[in-house]
């Protein structure tokens, strides 16, 4: 899988940025296979991994100290003994510290890879957006935080990665074809002002690739965010599903870097190694018996840090690779789009929890083991199908996404629905007619109360 070149990715040059490393001459850039791609950044898989493991512990004997634990409900959760929090926090650190070796290790313990594009380092924004996601994440853990806040905190990660341009040429990839099919020229729109303002002058210049790539990533981190909470109901669920596609999008990103394809190559294959190695090193502490949970700082950064992902493979503008990379973390996005439509058309609230989510569904038939090797096994599928569509044309890519979203959205339709259906199956055996309208019984009005009678006074016979 890792020895040949994938012949879709092409060359660019992006223009001339700090380097991490300059181009070595000793080894060519067509000589270069994923495989050594891979092992010239090793050391960033393993920094996390042994971070993770060793620190998680620790932050267990914290959270136990100081009673950040979750505690059984009974109803909804699987564990009936309270089990620590702060799980996330330790993925944190494992991260951080992986990322910071990769930007600090002599080069016997890290080679980057030599390219024909200038490399950035990996972006301050990304690690911003992290510390901003575990900070809200961990005051929720801890004391408790309103939705609106959570996504506040949210949308702050999403502009600082919009100012620092990682993830706005997401949107090229579809708007420029489509604006050179209609006839326009330019995607930089100018408004000439009446007044001439101290700051702005004249005109307004508007590049709708940059606004609507910013609107994308702020989609993209809210969605990734809650969908990785949603998913977090098992032991062990969220940290193996997001590994997986983690490694599968590590997979299209060595193949990236193996031709040079802009000047985030490092950085994302640095960013995807980081965080599988996180999830390596939480997923013996989490996994059936977890002694420790990931909590809303765990899983919200889990979803960020693969988003992140998928959103530097479109960089250079092209969009099926994006495509590709939200094919591999399909199942938080079928789990959360279910449980969107479910919940809408049961006319109950967004943040009302429910036990229909696939893993509850899966735990009642075969048990949450064998339901979180299921989904597993359907990340490595999904996960699969990603990759396989960077080895095609983008049209095979958006073949795929059709599918893919007409599978989520039949598929939600019909478990929304399946009680209307029993309902209807039911009417016709009995050959009575069905409505699809649902009749809302109104309660019957409660009886005025009977005021007790005044001293003395005689109640009257009912005859």
């Amino acid at each position: 899988m890792f020895d040949d070149p994938t012949p879709f990715f092409q060359p660019g040059d992006l223009g001339s940025l700090p380097a991490l490393t300059p181009p070595a001459e000793a080894l060519p850039v067509e000589a270069m296979t994923r495989m050594s791609v891979f092992h010239g950044y090793l050391g960033v898989l393993i920094v996390a991994f042994l971070v993770t493991l060793l620190v998680t512990p620790i932050l267990r004997r914290l959270a136990l100290a100081y009673g950040v634990i979750d505690r059984p409900d009974f109803t909804r959760k699987e564990h009936r003994l309270p089990v620590a929090y702060l799980g996330g926090v330790a993925v944190f650190l494992g991260v951080l510290a992986a990322i910071a070796f990769a930007l600090l290790a002599p080069s016997p313990l890290i080679d980057a890879h030599p390219s024909a594009v200038s490399q950035r380092p990996v972006p301050v924004s990304i690690l911003l957006g992290m510390l901003l996601i575990t900070f809200v994440g961990l005051l929720d853990d801890l004391v408790g935080v309103s939705p609106r806040l959570k996504i506040a905190g949210q949308l702050l990660a999403a502009a600082a990665l919009a100012m620092e341009d990682v993830g706005v040429k997401v949107a090229a990839g579809v708007l420029t074809p489509l604006a050179s099919a209609v006839g326009i020229d330019s995607l930089n729109v100018a408004f000439n002002l009446p007044v001439t303002l101290p700051i702005v002058g004249s005109e307004i210049h508007i590049d709708v690739i940059y606004w609507t790539g910013t609107a994308i990533i702020a989609l993209f981190i809210l969605g990734a965010c809650n969908a990785s909470n949603l998913l977090d109901g098992l032991d062990g669920l969220l940290t193996g599903v997001t590994g997986i596609a983690v490694a599968a999008m590590l997979v299209i990103a060595l193949g990236l870097a193996v031709t040079s394809n802009g000047p985030l190559d490092g950085a994302r294959v640095i960013v995807a190694l980081a965080a599988l190695g996180a999830c390596l090193g939480f997923l013996p502490h989490n996994f059936k018996p977890a002694t420790i949970f990931l909590g809303d700082c765990g899983s919200m950064l889990l979803g960020y840090l693969a988003v992140v992902i998928i959103l530097t493979l479109g960089d250079t503008g092209r969009t099926p690779l994006v495509v590709a990379g939200l094919i591999a973390y399909a199942v938080p996005i079928i789990d959360t789009t279910l449980a969107i439509v479910r919940r809408r058309m049961a006319g109950r609230s967004m943040s009302e929890p429910d036990h229909e989510h696939i893993h509850h569904l899966l735990k009642r038939s075969v048990g949450v083991v064998p339901a979180v090797l299921i989904l597993y096994g359907l990340g490595v599928i999904f996960g699969a199908i990603g990759i396989s569509v960077t080895l095609g044309r983008a049209r095979i890519a958006y073949t795929f996404a059709l599918i893919f979203a007409s599978f989520i959205i039949v598929t939600a339709v019909k478990i929304a629905r399946v009680k209307v259906f029993e309902e209807q199956a039911r009417a016709i055996a009995e050959g009575r007619p069905f409505s699809r309208r649902r009749r809302v019984p109104r309660p019957e009005p409660e009886p005025a109360p009977h005021p007790d009678p005044a001293p003395g006074a005689v109640e009257p016979t009912h005859v």
